[in-house]
């Protein structure tokens, strides 16, 4: 039985639910990827949700390469790419003395960041001329390091890639194709650190199937979902469980 790899049926649902919101996300209907770590850590230690997501989360990025990898502007990932190796490698340092509470905080705030993102994107206004090597730089590192530890390196990511204005099917893309190689190195620090034992593998195997049917059924949905009903009923979730994730980091610190 499945739930007999996990703590409690709550663990179990949750997981469940996360995997397959991810897995919508990566098909394309972006926005609930950062509900899968602040799902998941409502029933377990938020580095434990991580660390079973990771696998999973390379096998979406095979997926999804399959449906993109035509539409990648290499010249932004040679750009941004450095910065998130970076990012990824203070993770991997830090991880030791970062609490679940200070990884709940950081979650939270990523995912009230991006829903803030959002609500006032409409008010921003004119694309940038060039790729900004300063900017990359910076919102790389950001990226990897959130990454690293929840999975939620999209905000940083869209903070410097969306005022590039590029064409929508090179922004996926590429974004699909930054996380594909940055989820790939994640594997070898999560590995070092202990959180790709056989205890998390076996829950993510698990959940293989639906991490696969999903990313296609995003794909499918994209294109007949209504953007103007679905997406506010996103961003309201990822601000819900992000408020909850602040206030259980701040009461635990």
């Amino acid at each position: 039985m499945a739930d007999g790899f996990f703590g409690s049926p709550l663990e179990l649902a949750v997981t469940v639910v996360a995997v397959f919101l991810v897995g919508l996300s990566k098909g394309g209907l972006g926005g609930m990827s950062l509900l899968g770590v602040p799902l998941m850590a409502l029933a377990m230690s938020p580095i434990t949700a991580a660390a079973i997501l990771l696998p999973i989360l390379v096998v979406m990025d095979i997926v999804s390469v399959a449906a993109w990898k035509k539409w990648v502007n290499w010249k932004i990932l040679v750009l941004v790419l450095p910065g998130a190796l970076g990012g990824i490698g203070l993770g991997w340092l830090t991880a030791e003395v970062t609490s679940d509470a200070v990884v709940r905080l950081i979650v939270g705030l990523v995912s009230l960041t991006f829903v803030l993102r959002v609500a006032l994107g409409r008010t921003v206004t004119g694309a940038v001329t060039g790729e900004r090597p300063l900017a990359a730089s910076f919102w790389g590192t950001l990226a990897g390091y959130t990454s690293f530890v929840a999975h939620a390196g999209s905000p940083p990511l869209q903070v410097y890639m969306l005022p590039l204005r590029l064409d929508p099917k090179v922004f996926t893309g590429t974004t699909v194709m930054f996380f594909a190689i940055t989820n790939a190195v994640k594997l070898v620090p999560y590995a070092a650190l202990g959180g790709l034992g056989v205890e998390n593998l076996s829950r993510a195997a698990i959940m293989m199937p639906l991490a696969i049917a999903s990313t296609w059924l995003g794909a499918w949905a994209v294109r007949r979902m209504d953007a103007a009903v679905f997406y506010p009923m996103t961003y309201i979730s990822v601000a819900a469980v992000g408020v909850k994730l602040v206030w259980d980091g701040i009461v635990s610190l």
